[in-house]
């Protein structure tokens, strides 16, 4: 069982990852304008996004979980762990974004 905990654990650090660098909030044309508004309406949108592709995943691995205890398979219920765990990153991705749309808004009040 350790030896799966490492397996996830480093998983979990590898999907954190390409979480955060595949989706980066970079400058370029999409985020590239004056009004303040926008922009934080752009970051809340992407983490509304974010927020339920991760809600999608994190059900989709439960039931990867029960599927694989289930049918006995080990593998297929390791991959429901892993797609959980991606799910929560991308959850907690999405709610840090909603905060960062929120303190922009309120930079305008």
């Amino acid at each position: 069982m350790s030896k799966f905990m490492w397996i996830l654990g480093v998983t979990f650090l590898g999907a954190t990852a390409y979480v955060l660098y595949s989706n980066q909030l970079t400058p370029g044309p999409q985020y590239a304008g004056d009004d303040v508004d926008e922009f934080g309406n752009n970051i809340g949108s992407w983490g509304t996004k974010q927020r339920v592709t991760g809600t999608g995943s994190k059900l989709g691995g439960k039931l990867k979980q029960g599927f694989g205890k289930l049918t006995g398979d080990e593998q297929t219920e390791s991959e429901g762990y892993v797609d959980e765990a991606v799910g929560n990153i991308k959850d907690g991705v999405g709610q840090a974004a909603h905060a960062v749309s929120d303190a922009v808004s309120n930079l305008k009040s």
